[in-house]
């Protein structure tokens, strides 16, 4: 893993299955609209050994037409939703704010889960995302800073903990810890308001 900049690292490693399948989603996906990829995928990206069922994916809202050839060139690349099978009503799951999950054919594990973005945190990890290189292939994930604290301030579970603090160990020469802070007391002042 070789940082090039802040906003962007090469990944050299081989391609595990769960990239191979974000991979193939991604690039349907880009093709209609842009996305940002976060929580627990971030830090297996990053190197973390640990195993994962599904890819978190936020995107920004779009409209119904723009889905329905987003979702039919799903379906003709074998993936299918595991929440509904028409597709009004996968659209009509993200329109009232639920994540809807996408997997191959013939399984269920990995799976992606996608929704729109619904608050002013993932509309800036959309909007700072930060480019992962796998040789000639390109994934978006969220900012370092706004992962961290995400798992420190609001998940705080073990498995969260960990995943903060490989993120931290892995990102160290490039992280901003006192925007760190910063998000931390933003996500703790939002939460508070959300109870």
């Amino acid at each position: 893993m070789k940082f090039t900049d802040k906003k962007t690292i090469q990944i050299d490693r081989d391609l595990s299955d769960l990239d191979t399948f974000t991979l193939d989603f991604v690039k349907i996906l880009k093709k209609h609209t842009n996305y940002v990829i976060v929580s627990g995928y971030v830090a297996i990206i990053l190197g973390r050994a640990r195993a994962s069922e599904d890819v978190d994916i936020i995107i920004p809202r779009i409209d119904f037409s723009t889905f329905q050839v987003f979702y039919n060139e799903l379906k003709e690349n074998n993936f299918y939703c595991l929440n509904a099978e028409k597709d009004d009503i996968v659209f009509s799951y993200l329109e009232d704010n639920l994540a809807v999950r996408f997997a191959k054919i013939g399984s269920m594990i990995p799976n992606i889960e996608m929704k729109w973005t619904k608050n002013d945190f993932e509309t800036i990890a959309l909007d700072n995302a930060i480019d992962i290189k796998f040789k000639n292939k390109l994934l978006c994930i969220s900012p370092f800073e706004l992962q961290i604290a995400f798992k420190e301030a609001v998940l705080k579970s073990p498995k969260d903990l960990d995943d903060a603090t490989h993120i931290r160990e892995v990102t160290k020469e490039f992280i901003d810890n006192d925007l760190i802070q910063k998000y931390k007391e933003m996500l703790r002042g939002f939460y508070r308001r959300e109870q």
